[in-house]
């Protein structure tokens, strides 16, 4: 009888899990071990890229690779977690209801932006979260060409200047002044509740983005808070209107709902606390990566983040950890000790720094080669080679 592991989810952690735990279970030799991912789509979405246009061809297929490792794909979206019983819940292609069973589950489910924050962004704010929604933002930046012209029109106001924030408001010039033509007067502003630009990173890093910023002309509103977004515009805490076709939201981000099904303790994010093999406290034969996974990085007292560069590794060392406990084997606890920020500041270039203390390496063009690389190749699914990716999916392989 086989000994199956389920993985949900398909993203960045949930295919290096899937990778990882059919290396462990090819170096033992352990036929008897299935696995199984389950997601919407048999496809990589390449989800820190959403800022630029032409989303739509930002994903990468999955079945040839799965094909090629012995990892089977369920196409659905899982809806509830049984524990007690060892199965998932999930809905189909075609709405329909149905169940897979597990001896291991492994929650690799992602985040989403929260836009319940405010009033009026469910319904009148785009964001860039999803492939889904992001299409839809890039489909009306496309129309606004189509609009009158007006300051309204020309306006993009970005709520919150975080990671995602800053990439999309750097990126925003350059792509308003293609669609709506160079003489065009467009504006970007970045509504940010932080008292100074970046607020969220070193010094030096907020120097870099301050003056890419307003190199790239781009408008700061500090010490500031969105109190309700409408079909015209922004409205501020302080009582400051601006008018705008477009409200980007990137701020809010929480871990899968699924999370809230097992009893677990979570942290404010709704992520699961797992111990270093990444196993839920409290919850044998369960494990959690990616997003919806507090796991502390090393023994510093850093968390891993809701980031690309951390949901990688915690994906290899899920896989290979859940598999170790199906085969009886020590598992590898999980340690990610160098840290990076590569952040793309548009026409400006990018900036590249080094560890938590977000020393600044390099700058403009020579930060943009190695953001390029990094996004363009290294994040990216390996080829559909077994020998490739499981040498790639080793927790212990050098990444970054």
């Amino acid at each position: 009888m086989n000994n199956r592991i389920l993985i949900v989810g398909a993203g960045f952690s949930g295919m290096w899990a899937a990778i990882s735990a059919a290396r462990l279970a090819h170096l033992n030799n352990r036929r008897d071990i299935e696995i199984t991912v389950l997601a919407p789509q048999p496809e990589l979405r390449v989800r820190p890229r959403f800022y630029e246009d032409k989303v739509a061809t930002l994903v990468s297929p999955l079945l040839p690779l799965f094909s090629e490792i012995g990892v089977n794909f369920l196409q659905g979206s899982a809806e509830q977690i049984d524990y007690e019983n060892k199965k998932v819940s999930y809905r189909d292609g075609a709405g329909n209801t149905a169940s897979v069973s597990y001896d291991r589950l492994v929650l690799a489910s992602g985040s989403r932006v929260k836009k319940s924050l405010v009033a009026g962004a469910q319904k009148y704010a785009f964001d860039i979260d999803q492939l889904e929604s992001a299409q839809k933002f890039e489909n009306h930046l496309q129309n606004l060409a189509n609009q009158e012209p007006s300051e309204a029109r020309n306006t993009v106001v970005v709520c919150g200047g975080g990671f995602t924030g800053i990439e999309l408001a750097t990126e925003l010039p350059s792509r308003l002044k293609a669609l709506l033509g160079e003489d065009t007067k467009t504006k970007v502003i970045v509504v940010e509740r932080g008292a100074e630009i970046g607020s969220r990173f070193s010094a030096e890093l907020r120097d870099v983005i301050a003056q890419a910023s307003e190199e790239l002309g781009i408008e700061w509103k500090l010490n500031a808070e969105v109190e309700v977004i409408d079909a015209n515009g922004v409205t501020l805490k302080d009582g400051t209107r601006i008018d705008t076709s477009t409200v980007v939201w990137t701020v809010g981000v929480e871990a899968s709902a699924l999370t809230q099904q097992l009893e677990a303790e979570r942290d404010s994010q709704g992520r699961l606390l797992v111990d270093e093999n990444l196993q839920v406290r409290g919850l044998p034969g369960v494990y959690a990566t990616g997003d919806v996974a507090h796991a502390a990085t090393d023994n510093l007292g850093h968390k891993a983040l809701m980031t690309c560069q951390h949901a990688i590794q915690l994906g290899k060392f899920a896989g290979n950890n859940v598999a170790a406990d199906l085969i009886g084997v020590s598992g590898v606890a999980y340690r990610q000790e160098n840290y990076v920020t590569c952040l793309d500041l548009g026409a400006w270039g990018a900036v590249f720094t080094q560890g938590w203390e977000q020393k600044v390496d390099s700058v403009r063009e020579e930060a943009k080669k190695i953001k390029i690389s990094i996004t363009n190749e290294l994040i990216y699914p390996p080829k559909a080679e077994r020998d490739v990716a499981f040498a790639a999916a080793d927790p212990l392989a050098a990444f970054v």
